[in-house]
């Protein structure tokens, strides 16, 4: 999978030489974006859903470069000749370069902050009833720290998957 740094896709997008695919929830691109970036959720990202390219190079950014690290390897899963490249650093490293986004709507927090919020307060309520009411529930925060191991063995966070899936990130 080849990268592209903020400032040579900016260079890229000026020159009219890359289409710019942004690969987070709707709520998220809403929120903050990169002009001319187009919308196609991680989940729902293959060839067939691509914009019309017309010979140009491909981009795909998310908001830190994991999820578009992931769209990239599974659009070079289906059509390895695609001259795709994951914006290194994603978001934020373009807001590091110091390069403008386009802000519509009101802030929200960035998916992978809606899981820690939602699996620490999981956890905090398992360890609280596990002392307050019944030492097995305990075991709920065993069942969750092994799901942070395997998001990070595997790249694969079910839990991420079905806050996507939440109406608030939904919303176009």
């Amino acid at each position: 999978m080849k990268t592209v740094d903020p400032d040579t896709l900016r260079q890229w997008l000026d020159r009219g030489e890359a289409v710019l695919v942004d690969v987070r929830e709707p709520a998220e691109h809403r929120s903050q974006h990169i002009r001319p970036s187009r919308l196609v959720p991680l989940r729902t990202i293959s060839a067939a859903t691509l914009p019309d390219l017309q010979g140009k190079k491909l981009v795909i950014h998310c908001l830190k470069g994991g999820r578009g690290a992931a769209a990239c390897e599974r659009l070079l899963a289906e059509n390895p000749s695609l001259d795709v490249y994951n914006l290194s650093g994603g978001l934020e490293a373009w807001v590091q370069a110091g390069l403008a986004l386009e802000a519509a709507g009101r802030p929200i927090l960035p998916l992978d902050r809606q899981v820690q919020l939602i699996i620490g307060f999981l956890v905090l309520s398992a360890s609280a009833l596990a002392y307050f009411v019944n030492p097995l529930f305990s075991l709920l925060s065993g069942f969750f720290g092994a799901g942070l191991v395997m998001a990070g063995v595997t790249g694969f966070c079910g839990m991420a998957r079905l806050v996507a899936l939440m109406p608030w990130n939904q919303r176009t």
